[in-house]
């Protein structure tokens, strides 16, 4: 025990082993929806959802062991929403790549990653983007997933003379949606860890009792031989012909930039809960944190995942007191354990996760809007248009594009260009020339 203490300076940051493991536990119970909803993304993709929800956990054993010894990092490293969403929906499916291409993608901007990381290009990156951009990102991203979850319920529906419509709410996947919602709204606001759980869990289970939760299955428990502890249908399939062939340079750009800014974002507002941010801003450890996630980017691919990245519901774990790497050792043997779960994970419909995609938006949307200056227009328009050209393009990349260039644009109209850094203006023409040529 005296050496775990003194590899992961558990008292040294005022922490134990028990409160380490508690907020792990904590953390734990806040993040495995995470095993159901991204698998569900992947499906999407054209993965087989067994291989699917099993290399979600490995890529989410790899990362989070990665930043628990490298960096001491109380934090999950998982696949997120986010990046998910951009890989299944926009990649795979807009797009039209492969899964099989798109994971390739991946493992490249894993090493651009590692490359700009050691040459900390990625740390001048990070230091030019201003904050009120960096919360824009956090809130577009939880609209794009907000809009995911209303899609897959069916309560919004194309139309084709407004584009989008309401759907028909009689239908049992539209108002058991709307009901997990109230569920895990009420459950959060009254302090329950598990409310997101309990929501999925509470649709899923209603949905068995009205006929549209599918039960095929339910075999798997029983049969061994559809059992899975490894993703043999998605491991090592990356496919770097086709993606050189599809003319991967806008991709990989975008797959980079959205998974450099998401997870950027998360890793100082988790970092600054846990009281690791210094008075200038400076965070200790965040280049080992930016090489663990970058390796475990690479992994993620040859897996058969998207990018992994920080994972925002690991704050549950630190205001449970969490501070060091110890307590995501604890994450890690948790997400090894749920693979022995896995064959339940796969009876969770998509319309009883799409629930859980709202309230996540809004949870997103809630921790960042607010404190962004919408008061000074050249700020406030640049933030507008990263929010809402998130959801309404269905890219990621799109929405911060269009913010980054109209921010360059207004602060040099309106006479304050220097809040405009050199790095700042580079990023706004390689995003206007992506853009261009799409």
């Amino acid at each position: 025990m005296s050496l775990i203490e003194k590899f992961f300076k558990v008292s040294e940051r005022g922490s134990n082993i028990k409160t380490e493991f508690l907020g792990a536990v904590s953390a734990y119970l806040a993040i495995c929806y995470l095993f159901i909803v991204v698998p569900g993304m992947l499906k999407d993709a054209g993965m087989p959802i067994a291989d699917a929800t099993v290399a979600v956990i490995w890529a989410s054993i790899i990362g989070t062991f990665m930043i628990a010894f490298i960096a001491n990092f109380p934090i999950v490293v998982a696949p997120g929403l986010g990046i998910s969403a951009y890989f299944a929906y926009y990649v795979c499916g807009s797009l039209g790549l492969s899964w099989q291409a798109a994971c390739a993608a991946v493992i490249v901007s894993g090493f651009v990653f590692f490359l700009l990381t050691v040459t900390r290009i990625r740390q001048a990156i990070i230091n030019a983007i201003p904050i009120d951009l960096k919360l824009a990102i956090v809130a577009g991203i939880g609209a794009f997933i907000a809009i995911i979850g209303l899609k897959n319920a069916g309560i919004i529906v194309s139309s084709p003379s407004t584009l989008i419509g309401l759907g028909d709410l009689t239908k049992p996947e539209a108002y058991l949606t709307i009901l997990g919602v109230l569920v895990a709204a009420v459950l959060s606001a009254r302090g329950y860890k598990l409310a997101m759980l309990i929501a999925i869990l509470l649709v899923a289970a209603l949905g068995v009792i009205l006929g549209v939760t599918p039960l095929e299955g339910l075999k798997n428990l029983f049969n061994t031989t559809d059992f899975k502890l490894f993703p043999t249908e998605t491991i090592f399939q990356f496919d770097f012909k086709s993606m050189i062939t599809f003319g991967i340079v806008g991709v990989l750009f975008s797959i980079t930039m959205v998974d450099l800014f998401d997870n950027m974002s998360t890793l100082i507002g988790l970092s600054f809960r846990a009281g690791f941010m210094e008075k200038n801003g400076n965070i200790p450890n965040l280049d080992r944190a930016l090489v663990s996630d970058s390796i475990a980017t690479i992994a993620a691919g040859g897996i058969g995942t998207p990018t992994a990245t920080a994972i925002l519901e690991s704050a549950v774990g630190i205001e449970a007191g969490a501070r060091t790497g110890l307590c995501a050792v604890f994450l890690g043997i948790f997400c090894f354990l749920t693979l022995f779960i896995s064959p339940l994970l796969t009876l969770i419909p998509a319309f009883a996760t799409s629930c859980v995609l709202i309230l996540v938006g809004y949870l997103m949307l809630q921790g960042s809007v607010s404190r962004i200056n919408f008061h000074d227009v050249s700020t406030g328009v640049p933030c507008f248009l990263t929010i809402f050209m998130m959801p309404f393009t269905f890219n990621i990349a799109t929405g911060l594009g269009f913010g980054v260039i109209s921010f360059v644009i207004l602060k040099y109209l309106t006479g304050k260009r220097n809040e405009v850094t050199i790095t700042m203006a580079v990023i706004a023409l390689v995003f206007l020339a992506v853009l261009l040529s799409h």
